[in-house]
This record gives C-alpha cells, sequence and structure tokens, in this order.
C-alpha cells in the first residue's frame, strides 16, 4: 500500500512556481528520502502533505486521506519534525512530552510512563528534569523527535531531522528511525546530509524545478551514472598525456586535480579492467602512484542530476 501519494502537485507564489507537476509515490513501513537543492520545492511538497498549504492543482493523499478534502484525518495520521525546535524552554524536557501525551489523550500516568521511556531511549533520562532552555541544541534536537513519538504515528515526516547534532547522536536518530520502519511507520525523510539518505533510505528521489528528475534506491541511482577512475600521477605534467589514454576507458571527459595530481573518469559499470589500464600508462611512458575504481558516492549523483540552488521558495 502506497502511504503517501501525489500526481501532478502544482503551486506557485506570484512569479516563483515551487512545484511544477510533482509525483511521488512513498510504500508503507518504508523510509523515502526526499533530495534537491535549495528552492527546489521539498518544503512546500511538505506543507502540502501536512496540510498547511493547500495545492492550485494535483492531488495527494496520506494513509489513504486526500490532503485538501480530509485535513483532519491526514493530520491525525501524521507526526512532523520540522526544521525549527517546537518544543518549550520554560519547562523540563519531561514536562514537555507529559503535556503532549496529554494532548494524545493518554492519561497522566501513561503520559508520564511514556515520556520517561522515550527520554531513557534518547539517553536524556538525567536531563528531563532540567529546563529545556539549558539544554544543547542537539539535545533539543532529539526532544522534537520524541515529541513526535509520544504516539507513534503511520506516517512521519522528518524536515532535516538531525541538523546540529554530533555523530553519536545522529547515528542514534538512524537507528530510531529504522526501527520505526521496520515496525511499520512510514518514514518521508528531507535532509540536506545526502550520507544520512544513503544510510538509511529505502527509496531516494531527487527533485528540481519543483517535479521529480530522479528516483530509485541508492545504489540503483549510484548505478545508473557508473563508476569512477581516479588516477594519482607521480608528476602533474603527466596529467595530460594519461588522460588522452583514460579517455578511451571513459564515458564522459576526465577531471584533473594537479595539486593532488589526480585525474577522474566517469566508466561504465564493469567496463574497466585495471591491470589493462596499468599497462597502458607504463607503455606511455606514465608513472602511476595509484590506480582505482570506486563506485560514485550519493553526494555525486545529486551533483550529476541537479542543476544547482534554484530561486528561493516561498513560506506559505
Amino acid at each position: 500500500m502506497m502511504m503517501i501519494e501525489a500526481a501532478g502537485l502544482t503551486k506557485s507564489f506570484g512569479a516563483v512556481a515551487a512545484l511544477d507537476g510533482l509525483d511521488l509515490a512513498v510504500a508503507g513501513g518504508s523510509v523515502c528520502a526526499l533530495l534537491g537543492p535549495n528552492g527546489a520545492g521539498k518544503t512546500t511538497a511538505v506543507r502540502i502533505l501536512t496540510t498547511l498549504t493547500r495545492p492550485d492543482a494535483g492531488r495527494a493523499a496520506v494513509a489513504g486521506h486526500d490532503v485538501a478534502r480530509q485535513p483532519r484525518q491526514v493530520r491525525a495520521s501524521i507526526s512532523l519534525v520540522g526544521q525549527h525546535a517546537a518544543v518549550d524552554d520554560d519547562l523540563t524536557g519531561q514536562e514537555n512530552l507529559v503535556i503532549l501525551g496529554l494532548m494524545h489523550h493518554l492519561g497522566r500516568r501513561a503520559a508520564r510512563q511514556r515520556a520517561t521511556a522515550l527520554l531513557a531511549e534518547f539517553q536524556l533520562a538525567e536531563a528531563g528534569g532540567r529546563l529545556v532552555k539549558t539544554w544543547s541544541g542537539g539535545m533539543r534536537r532529539r526532544l522534537d523527535l520524541m515529541a513526535s513519538l509520544i504516539v507513534t504515528p503511520p506516517v512521519l515526516i522528518l524536515d532535516e531531522p538531525t541538523t546540529a547534532l554530533d555523530p553519536r547522536s545522529r547515528a542514534e536518530i538512524w537507528s530510531t528511525v529504522r526501527s520505526l520502519a521496520r515496525a511499520g511507520t512510514t518514514v518521508l525523510l528531507c535532509t540536506q546530509y545526502l550520507a544520512e539518505a544513503d544510510e538509511i533510505a529505502d527509496a531516494v528521489v531527487i527533485i528540481d524545478g519543483g517535479k521529480v528528475i530522479a528516483q530509485g534506491s541508492p545504489d540503483e541511482l549510484k548505478d545508473a551514472i557508473g563508476a569512477r577512475v581516479d588516477i594519482v600521477l607521480a608528476d602533474a605534467a603527466d596529467l595530460p598525456a594519461a588522460a588522452a589514454v583514460l579517455s578511451g576507458w571513459a564515458t564522459g571527459a576526465p577531471s584533473e586535480d594537479p595539486d593532488q595530481r589526480r585525474l577522474t573518469a566517469p566508466v561504465g559499470a564493469g567496463a574497466v579492467s585495471l591491470p589493462e589500464l596499468v599497462r597502458q600508462l607504463d607503455a606511455a611512458g606514465l608513472r602511476a602512484e595509484d590506480v582505482s575504481v570506486r563506485r560514485p558516492t550519493l553526494d555525486e549523483v545529486f551533483l550529476n542530476q541537479t542543476s544547482g540552488p534554484q530561486q528561493a521558495e516561498v513560506a506559505a
């Protein structure tokens, strides 16, 4: 079952077209990373899916509920962790969570138990009794995520959830997100950390100019642009000659880095024989210190697919 669906979404703010026929489908119990350059339409898409903004055209549904015609049902089916902290600085961490539990009709005892359990799970039990204004930015960010999990939602939308977190805290968030997905929660993740999407996403959707330009699993997207060959030469003056040798294997123009004496070029998957390439370099009188084939990173996929920052989105 598709828990998030969008078809032909368009949205403009004056002369700025934030979305231009966006299509999206996220399967239940999966983690989908939504990527794109600044101004690509990610924030507008999230605002539409969470009923904060109405589309100009097209339709969208979350957990089977139409976002325009059934906004209350949509809101009852989602939790949203936005880009900015949404907790009360003048309350303790425990009090923030208990109040949210009461708002979810858990009852006072159940709300306290849930708050205590979440603080322990996120390793913030000792800080739970302190005012949130005394917490670090990373701790507050984790409290934001805890607040969204007072009642486990069918759909969890995360907008850059690990901003300001240290590597250990970020890994803890990743582990929590994976556990939620395994338990059946559908997660839509907007992130600027490409390693984050690579680590936890089942599917990646890249948008640019308000529409989808690439989608698939992280592995599928990497395979689509092929592997890359790196050659480090003993002498930077040999880069042009080495580029001529490498061009016979490459699917695109080699790039040169004279400072690192490095030559890099895209190649087809499985299309390079390193021993033969080394023999050709030797035959040309070129001394290579290192020759390697590596798979592209998701960062390289992103840069390959997108055109760069667009005109800034207008918040509705």
